[in-house]
């Protein structure tokens, strides 16, 4: 991983001999700081994501701005650096719980730091920083009093230190790590912090502070360090940041730098902010051309469960073989177009429509879907500012079997409870425009999700990965096993299983674009179905009686514990009406 992966010895000075240990262990110290910094050195290609991160058919296409190495953002143009020197790693009891922080190294001439960056030891050293030069521009920024243009980047005026792992001892100095804010001018805001192994403040050329028009808030993540009053006097924690507003519409741009401090409160704004995207044309996403050779390159291939009965299948088989459209009060369905053309499209869902199974012999049989026909149907759409892009990949299953709880050692499988007609579940791409390298994907499971960064994915072939669909319930998942979903306190919780088997489908080649809304009008043929916005299914309420008798008691408390899917049977929307569509997703 690019780094010595041992931990000094607690080396406490005797009365005799106190001046020689201290000595020796600084100087250990600063042999293994030493020693860190040439291997990073030595292995500077160790940042970047080798196993799956190979881009060349994307990079050979023509196009505007996808995978260029730089993005343009209006007046800043940004680079992905990935070449680091180690500063500074925090002292656990665990070295594999420790974290790790870097100062970006490489810079290209005329582009500058705006932050330092860090990981956790036990993760793949992958990841990057980005830095940041001014792009001139015809109509820069002036400063209200002076009418003088400001320029996007400006050394700080100061640094305040946020924290140290310092005891005060100027005699145990060596090996501790120093936290700087930069203090920006006025009208500039801070973009990251830096770290030192000394008490002296940084040098004012070392970072840059960007206009504040410039900028975006941003938030706290997830927590990367957390050192509490056991090991030092003062609390602090290190999170990783993202920007506050997010999704296809969102302009935020994540510097991949961390956020820290002691006492910070939920909801409370930050010192430092994120980038922001002024470029209208979002030139860095990929172009059609691109997007279909990224599915081909990515496509990852959806296996479902050996013992499935309910397989995905086609809109437009589902609609050929019967599916009804009903409409509130009218107790006769009518058929629908095989593209959904004659579907009521737009509004919201206001439970005046549905759609539902066809009636008689054929309800069982459309009931089991048609995995010859299915394919996944594809939504692209910006991230992060236009830096990263989304494929979501959808799939849809005329129905979704009931669950199987379980409670302690015991299964039971409920015979209704957690079936409903119509099944729209996906899973979620996401690829960095500076490479066009896969950066991690998003499993969608039920009412929540999970991201997984592209390292601890289970590949197939090459650089396609491997999405597994749980049994009835068709949750995505990275692997095979068993998840629960519910709470691991009680013990109580749904089943999700998934394996492997000969049922599965390929969406590097059976998918349909649907949707790229940012290549602009026409380019992209959105299908009739998808402007349904009502339920693809009925909705049905479940009394707790029709739960096996041994479960019926206390169901109030148990039932806030599952998932919302299981108070009664009731259709998905489509996708998009999901707030995903063009929101971030959650997790």
């Amino acid at each position: 991983k690019g780094r010595i992966k041992w931990r000094l010895p607690s080396l406490k000075p005797s009365r005799f001999e106190p001046r020689f240990l201290h000595g020796l262990k600084a100087d250990l110290l600063h042999l293994k700081r030493k020693l860190n910094e040439r291997l990073l050195n030595l292995n500077e290609k160790s940042c970047h994501q080798g196993m799956c991160s190979d881009a060349s058919p994307v990079l050979l296409l023509d196009g505007q701005g996808f995978a260029l190495g730089k993005i343009n953002l209006g007046e800043l143009e940004a680079v992905k650096v990935s070449r680091f020197k180690f500063i500074w790693s925090s002292n656990t009891q665990d070295e594999k719980k420790g974290v790790t922080f870097y100062k970006p190294i490489g810079i290209p001439d005329g582009f500058y730091s705006l932050g330092y960056y860090c990981q956790s030891n036990d993760q793949p050293f992958r990841g990057f920083v980005l830095v940041a030069r001014e792009i001139p521009s015809k109509s820069e920024s002036t400063h209200i009093s002076t009418g003088i243009a400001l320029p996007a980047l400006r050394e700080p005026v100061d640094y305040t230190l946020v924290w140290s792992s310092s005891d005060g001892s100027e005699e145990r100095l060596q090996g501790c790590g120093f936290f700087w804010l930069p203090q920006p001018p006025e009208g500039y805001k801070s973009i990251g912090y830096l770290v030192t192994c000394s008490p002296k403040k940084p040098k004012l050329d070392k970072v840059r502070c960007v206009r504040a028009d410039l900028t975006e808030r941003c938030e706290n993540y997830q927590v990367i360090l957390d050192v509490g009053t056991r090991f030092s006097e003062f609390p602090f924690q290190v999170w990783s940041t993202r920007p506050s507003h997010r999704g296809m519409l969102g302009r935020g741009v994540s510097v991949w730098t961390f956020s820290c401090n002691s006492c910070w409160v939920p909801g409370q704004e930050l010192p430092i902010a994120c980038l922001k995207n002024l470029d209208p044309t979002l030139h860095a996403m990929p172009n059609c051309d691109q997007i279909h050779a990224l599915i081909n390159h990515y496509g990852p291939t959806v296996f479902f469960h050996p013992d499935e009965i309910y397989m995905p299948s086609s809109v437009s088989w589902f609609f050929e073989n019967g599916a009804l459209l009903f409409r509130k009060g009218d107790s006769v369905g009518q058929s629908i177009d095989v593209d959904g053309s004659n579907l009521p499209s737009g509004g919201r869902n206001d439970g005046e429509f549905w759609i539902d199974l066809p009636s008689g012999d054929r309800k069982n049989s459309v009931k089991s879907g048609n995995l010859g026909s299915a394919k996944l149907y594809v939504h692209v759409k910006p991230a992060l500012g236009g830096t990263f892009t989304d494929i979501a990949m959808w799939i849809f299953c005329p129905f979704n079997g009931p669950a199987t709880l379980k409670v302690g050692v015991m299964n039971y499988s409920l015979s209704k409870i957690g079936q409903h007609v119509g099944d729209w579940e996906h899973f979620t791409l996401r690829i960095c425009n500076f490479t066009g390298e896969l950066w991690s994907i998003y499993f969608s499971q039920h009412s929540g999700g999970v991201w997984v960064n592209a390292y601890d994915l289970e590949y197939i072939q090459g650089n396609k990965a491997i999405v597994y669909s749980s049994k009835n319930g068709h949750a995505t998942f990275p692997h095979p096993g068993t998840y629960i979903q519910g709470s691991g306190k009680l013990g109580l919780g749904i089943r999700n299983d998934v394996a492997r088997s000969n049922f599965f489908v390929d969406s590097s080649t059976r998918y349909e674009l649907v949707a790229a809304e940012y290549l602009g009008d026409g380019v992209v043929s959105e299908p009739g179905w998808l402007q349904f916005m009502r339920k693809w299914g009925p909705t049905i309420v479940y009394d707790v009686s029709i739960l096996p008798l041994v479960l019926r008691y206390s169901m109030a408390n148990i039932f806030i514990k599952l998932p919302v899917e299981l108070y009664g049977e009731e259709g998905p929307t489509g996708p998009k009406e999901k707030n995903n569509w063009v929101g971030d997703e959650r997790g």
